[in-house]
């Protein structure tokens, strides 16, 4: 059997008016991005799946929707990385190498613990977000800074609804 020969990531090359540095520079931001989106997704849809107790509808309900939202924002992310002609991530270990989104592999987590380390990832995803909005910025991607200010918003949101919900409440004073 011939071998068939597969193109080369140069035929992958998207036209864009931005430089080769600015593709590359921007393409290094997004990436990790995606993976950390993807990493967040999934340990957002483990604790809706995993989630108990008293208070188990609206957690479970407010995981769903969020998950949603952020597997959303996965393909978004990744279709600009290739809009602007770079590559994007191929594999769950490509989605290891990048993520900086710790997984969390319990048997059990408590639902106050769940939605504190949500809240934690969520602040720490927008800190990478903003970090790449600055990459984006310098390099004049004016497209990709616009998107990622629409996501801190939307995670800014998640942080809140999750340190709302997460909130301990003295009995004592109700």
């Amino acid at each position: 059997m011939a071998m068939v020969r597969r193109p080369s990531t140069a035929a992958l090359g998207t036209p864009t008016d931005l430089s080769a540095e600015a593709v590359d520079a921007v393409t290094a931001a997004l990436n990790p991005l995606v993976a950390d989106a993807f990493a967040l997704y999934l340990k957002t849809k483990n604790f809706h799946w995993h989630v108990s107790g008293p208070h188990f509808r609206d957690y479970h309900l407010l995981l769903d929707e969020q998950g949603d939202q952020i597997f959303a924002l996965t393909d978004v992310l990744a279709e600009r990385v290739r809009s602007i002609g770079g590559t994007t991530l191929r594999s769950i270990s490509h989605v290891t190498r990048l993520q900086r989104i710790k997984d969390n592999e319990e048997d059990f987590v408590a639902p106050i613990d769940m939605l504190r380390e949500l809240m934690e990832d969520n602040k720490a995803f927008t800190v990478n977000m903003r970090d790449t909005h600055e990459v984006a910025s310098e390099n004049n991607d004016v497209a990709t800074a616009s998107i990622l200010e629409n996501f801190i918003d939307e995670t800014e949101k998640r942080t809140w609804f999750l340190f709302e919900a997460s909130r301990v409440i003295d009995r004592r004073n109700d």
